[in-house]
C-alpha cells in the first residue's frame, strides 16, 4: 500500500476513534472529554492500524 494511502487511512481511524471516545465519555459521564485524552485515545488506536497496513500488500521495489 502506498505511503499516502496508509497515512490517510490511519488519520481517519485516529479521528474516528477520538470522536467515538468523546461521544461515549459524554454519554457516560455527562461532561466533555478533555482534548488531550481524546488525542491520546486516537493516537493509541492508530498504532495497530498503521502496523497492520504496513503488512497488507507490501510494495515490491526492485
Amino acid at each position: 500500500m502506498q505511503f499516502w494511502k496508509r497515512l490517510l487511512l490511519t488519520l481517519v481511524v485516529m479521528l474516528l476513534a477520538s470522536f467515538v471516545a468523546g461521544l461515549m465519555w459524554e454519554q457516560l459521564l455527562g461532561f466533555s472529554l478533555p482534548s488531550y485524552v481524546g488525542g491520546a485515545i486516537g493516537g493509541l488506536a492508530s498504532i495497530p492500524v498503521w502496523e497492520f497496513l504496513k503488512r497488507v500488500g507490501p510494495e515490491r521495489v526492485k
